[in-house]
């Protein structure tokens, strides 16, 4: 864990405002050099703590499903969870992975532009994996109220 202090946290409030502002822009806020906000910009990025990226609205691109998903795992070897979790990372219609604790091993999250997509790529996956798959429950989601904004 890396020590952030309060200029730190004015950052990444900012940067979650307004992804797109400009070294100037932060600086001026928080009453720092452009300098000294590319350093502690750079110790943030560096240490992994924030990462710069764009956002895509799955809706705005066809993509008119999204789908949480709750996955129990049974007997599954760690080579079998190890293989399970890379298929899940890599498919294009899986946005989140999410290991748990608690009645499910793994939450993600499914898009798909139609429900007969959906259930494709759902008995895809589910047959693949059979044998390590112990329960699924699946959820449409309807609306996101929050998403990856934290108060600092």
């Amino acid at each position: 864990m890396i020590d952030i202090d309060e200029k730190d946290k004015q950052i990444l409030n900012l940067l979650q405002k307004d992804g797109r502002m400009t070294l100037k822009e932060i600086g001026k806020a928080i009453g720092l050099s452009i300098d000294s906000t590319h350093k502690r910009l750079k110790k943030l990025l560096e240490s992994k703590v924030v990462h710069i990226g764009a956002f895509i609205e799955p809706k705005t691109i066809g993509y008119e499903l999204i789908s949480t998903v709750s996955i129990k795992l049974g007997n599954a070897s760690e080579e079998e969870h190890g293989a399970f979790i890379d298929y899940l990372v890599k498919s294009p219609h899986i946005i989140e992975v999410i290991s748990t604790l608690g009645q499910y091993d793994l939450m993600v999250v499914f898009i798909a532009k139609s429900t007969e997509e959906l259930e494709k790529i759902y008995r895809s996956v589910r047959h693949q994996f059979k044998n390590i798959i112990a329960d699924w429950e699946s959820a449409i989601n309807l609306k996101v109220h929050k998403f990856e904004k934290y108060s600092l």
